[in-house]
């Protein structure tokens, strides 16, 4: 049975929508987080479903699963899922199962790191060998040969998701990973067929949207995490007006939606998950952050402008994510028309039932503080909050105080997408 969700509530957040082909039971939508449940193969198993279980159980009307790696050479990191062979199938289908029966959705989200890769045994690609301004990595840029075996990647990994009982497909093409890599004049500096000018930096990812396409059933949807500007140090990077563009024409080869977001970043925390969203000192306190109680909340929807941008210039569905806390924001962003769904990652890591909670009305935000520790154990620790219970917090800082975030070997900065 589906999680009971007040229906009688008027507003539009706990009403059923359309993404493209696919009917959700809301607009609330669980964002791409690393959930760090993989083994060495990519498989994934108890743990992930029932992450995936309790978000569907709670109410959750979509969840896009964290990246999962299309090829050996585009994983991230080892405990990372992957859908880069047959055998992953299996596995994934329960997990889809287990979704179905509490009546929820769930995209596939699928990625190719590209020189972003934490996974110091994988040998990566990138479109051109500039240094990755997140890893410090330099790789040699990507030959003909290579770029067409990564879209054919993109689309065996699709139709396995399909075979693995996926309602859809997300794709990944933001936060700095392949696609970013190949849309940015700062890490495209090809001039052949794949480089030169924005038009060809957008021919890597509509190439991948095309074949993706070939894949997916007319009752399975493709939406797609995009980049709209470059969020680095450097000048000259992808701006908004080209992102936009090349939304535009992603849309018309095939998508159904887009979820908008950083492209390359130089660290996630000022670009994508932007800390301590929506906290004031009541709650500061409570959360025992004292070393917040004398700054300033930091800002909610900080996205919000590049969904703006989508939606006076592309006809599909827009999700906003990043740091959507209050009720009162999510619902003005909602019945104003300015996205169709939001889509968030950090409050559901702490309450996977948070979608029931809100719509009972008892509850006006998300009790995520947005302290990010969450993510700091990426690739270290199975996805979990480290806030709750309490004890959590003290095993974060024996882990931290005994060097085990340097002990991992890599270096690790959090991969979850958003927020």
């Amino acid at each position: 049975m589906a999680a009971p969700v007040d229906t009688q509530i008027p507003s539009p957040v706990f009403q059923a929508a359309q993404l493209g082909p696919v009917q959700v039971r809301n607009r609330l939508i669980r964002a791409g987080t690393g959930e760090s449940m993989a083994d060495n193969r990519g498989l994934v198993g108890p743990d992930y479903v029932a992450l995936h279980e309790d978000l569907a159980r709670g109410g959750v009307g979509l969840a896009f699963t964290g990246h999962i790696y299309v090829h050996p050479r585009g994983r991230y990191g080892e405990l990372q899922a992957g859908l880069h062979d047959a055998a992953s199938v299996d596995a994934f289908h329960t997990v889809t199962d287990a979704v179905h029966r509490y009546g929820g959705r769930i995209f596939a989200q699928i990625a190719h790191a590209g020189s972003q890769s934490m996974s110091f045994a994988t040998d990566p690609l990138a479109p051109s060998a500039v240094r990755n301004v997140m890893t410090g990595r330099e790789v040699e840029a990507a030959t003909e040969e290579e770029i067409r075996e990564t879209i054919d990647a993109f689309r065996l990994a699709a139709r396995r998701a399909m075979e693995a009982g996926f309602d859809g497909i997300h794709l990944h093409g933001a936060n700095g990973y392949l696609i970013s890599q190949f849309r940015s004049p700062l890490t495209n500096r090809r001039e052949d067929a794949w480089g030169g000018t924005q038009e060809l930096r957008d021919r890597f990812p509509l190439e991948v949207i095309r074949a993706i396409r070939t894949e997916i059933p007319s009752d399975r949807g493709l939406t797609m995490k995009v980049g709209l500007a470059d969020l680095v140090d450097e000048p000259n990077g992808l701006a908004v007006g080209d992102a936009v563009h090349g939304v535009k024409q992603f849309v018309e080869a095939g998508l159904d939606g887009v979820e908008v977001s950083s492209n390359l970043m130089s660290d996630y925390v000022t670009a994508s998950i932007r800390g301590y969203v929506a906290v004031d000192r009541k709650r500061a306190l409570q959360d025992l952050l004292f070393h917040r109680l004398h700054r300033p909340a930091a800002a909610e929807a900080y996205f919000l402008p590049f969904a703006d941008a989508v939606r006076a210039h592309v006809d599909t569905s827009v999700i906003l994510v990043g740091g959507m806390r209050r009720m009162t924001t999510i619902e003005d962003v909602i019945r104003t028309g300015r996205a169709d769904f939001v889509s968030m990652s950090r409050p559901f890591i702490r309450e996977p039932d948070l979608v029931v909670r809100l719509a009972r009305g008892g509850q006006p935000s998300p009790a995520c503080v947005s302290c990010n520790i969450c993510l700091m154990h990426d690739e270290h620790h199975a996805l979990r909050c480290w806030r709750t219970p309490r004890k959590n917090l003290i095993d974060h800082a024996r882990y931290r105080m005994s060097g085990g975030f340097k002990n991992k070997g890599s270096g690790q900065k959090p991969s979850a997408s958003d927020r």
